[in-house]
């Protein structure tokens, strides 16, 4: 069997994705950090002890023991800090949360999706590779898309936030915080009726 056996204490795994390191702070690709903390302060939490290559905590949400966790691999390599955590605690794929940017979203925009594809970002990616499958919630925060054809998405993720772009990013991160308790105690069906 892939899991251990379950530990009771933890029914969900929230992954917020992004990229360590100073150089990325308040990038468009960090939208999952911005989420974690403002998840932290809700929750009374901090989100700093290092296990399984991620910044962790558990916390309370939705009426349920929760696993947070900030990958400290890079976004290219997340997959693997989250099937060590899945693997320990016992949870299943369909219990595992990633909260992410989408840059096919208009900026500040918030869908909420019950599984699916990668959608070209690459973080998910190696989720679903590393860990089973698409089968699993995610909170995507529109990025917006680069402003010209010929400009590198590279460049777009990686660059800073300002102006309206920031405030708009901040609030959507604001209802990501609030829609993971929704998922965790309605249900991704009931949370995506109320936040799509």
């Amino acid at each position: 069997m892939f899991f251990r056996k379950r530990d009771q204490s933890i029914s969900w795994i929230i992954v917020f994705l992004g990229n360590p390191g100073l150089r990325y702070v308040n990038t468009r690709h960090n939208t999952g950090f911005f989420t974690a903390d403002i998840v932290e302060k809700n929750a009374h939490v901090r989100i700093n002890r290092l296990k399984f290559k991620s910044l962790t905590a558990t916390a309370n949400l939705g009426g349920q023991r929760v696993f947070l966790m900030k990958p400290q691999t890079y976004m290219n390599l997340s997959g693997g800090p989250v099937r060590q955590a899945m693997r320990f605690f016992g949870v299943p794929l369909s219990n595992l949360i990633a909260v992410t940017d989408d840059v096919s979203l208009p900026t500040g925009k918030l869908r909420i999706r019950r599984m699916g594809s990668a959608g070209g970002h690459n973080g998910l990616r190696d989720i679903i590779s590393r860990c089973g499958g698409d089968g699993f919630p995610r909170i995507k925060i529109g990025v917006g898309s680069p402003p010209h054809e010929d400009y590198d998405m590279a460049d777009w993720v990686l660059s800073k936030l300002s102006g309206d772009d920031e405030r708009l990013i901040n609030d959507a991160a604001a209802q990501a915080a609030n829609a993971l308790e929704s998922i965790i105690s309605k249900g991704v069906e009931r949370a995506m009726a109320e936040y799509n």
